[in-house]
């Protein structure tokens, strides 16, 4: 074979399979001319390197091929240009299909919460059994409120934000068991309850409130909705319907598991409204409000965009990420 015949012959159809291959955007008659080049030119290379084997002509037509391979499989895209959909569509979506679940683990919370108080509060055998009555004095008078204030503010943001990123990525990788969930849930519960018994007990029960209110909104909501993703992987193999158990596992833990990327940037908020916003000698209706905007925001993220999500058939599963936003992005 005469290479250079050969590649004079074919070297227009090369060079506009090169020129494709290299385009951003394709037209529908464009893509269609593409891959019409590249499956002559695969026979082509063939045909090369069968007459001669390697050659700079069969060199440069196998990477103008693998150039055009790349449009074809989707190899290569820059993550980055995925965010501003993964985190429009599909996490949002994620987040709304836990909704009710989440609602569900905040009632049982305040429930559980309020019982331990009001027993705590209202029984001195109970108080008794958290420690001694000048213990209990120090606590509500002093360790209470100073522990907002006694670490520097950008470590003490770091502190409580790792701590509760750690407990909401535990609430989902660990939900498949069935017994993590409810036992955070719970000792979250009881913890919350007896201090508020040992507050009311000492006549402070409004500093209780007044402190956890700024950061306590946004940062409670988000471990009840790592609780609630991490029970729906545990349903989703103990009731999976129509599917197999491993089906079931697979399609909602790959769903839900991106909650926890969409919890750790909401416990950041909470973490410095904590280090930044509780500390301040500010009136408390600024502080609370500013928690109070911050739980709003989520939570219209969570049920308004991705409501949206959802009714465009977003499901939130990482292998539908791009098919969702295209349809999310046409409805």
């Amino acid at each position: 074979m005469d290479i250079d015949a050969y590649a004079a012959a074919h070297g227009h159809d090369w060079a506009e399979l090169d020129r494709l291959a290299r385009r951003r955007r394709l037209t529908g008659d464009e893509a269609d001319r593409l891959v019409a080049l590249y499956q002559s030119g695969a026979g082509e290379l063939s045909a090369l390197t069968t007459a001669t084997g390697d050659s700079p002509a069969a060199d440069r037509l196998s990477m103008t091929l693998s150039r055009a391979r790349l449009r074809f499989t989707g190899a290569g895209r820059n993550v980055l240009r995925q965010l501003p959909t993964f985190f429009w569509a599909q996490l949002p979506a994620a987040l709304y299909r836990v909704r009710w679940a989440s609602i569900a683990v905040a009632l049982a919370t305040t429930i559980v919460a309020t019982v331990f108080a009001v027993w705590a509060a209202q029984n001195p055998a109970v108080l008794a059994s958290f420690g001694s009555e000048e213990f209990r004095r120090q606590f509500a008078e002093q360790d209470f409120v100073q522990y907002y204030s006694e670490s520097a503010s950008t470590s003490f943001t770091g502190q409580v934000w790792t701590n509760n990123a750690y407990i909401a990525a535990q609430c989902v990788a660990f939900g498949i068991t069935g017994v993590w969930v409810p036992y955070v849930v719970f000792g979250n519960a009881v913890n919350l309850g007896v201090s508020a018994g040992i507050m009311a007990d000492q006549g402070r029960l409004d500093y209780f409130f007044l402190y956890i209110a700024p950061h306590g909104q946004l940062e409670l909501y988000s471990i009840f909705v790592a609780a609630a993703a991490g029970l729906m992987i545990f349903w989703s193999w103990v009731a999976p319907g129509a599917r197999t158990r491993g089906q079931a596992l697979a399609e909602d833990g790959r769903a839900l598991i991106t909650i926890a990327v969409g919890l750790v940037l909401a416990l950041l908020v909470s973490g410095v409204i904590e280090g930044f916003v509780t500390r301040q000698a500010w009136p408390w209706p600024v502080k609370i409000g500013i928690g109070t905007i911050a739980l709003l925001a989520f939570l219209a993220y969570q049920w308004v965009l991705g409501g949206r999500a959802h009714r465009a058939g977003e499901t939130g599963d990482l292998d539908e990420f791009e098919a969702g936003a295209t349809r999310l992005v046409s409805a």
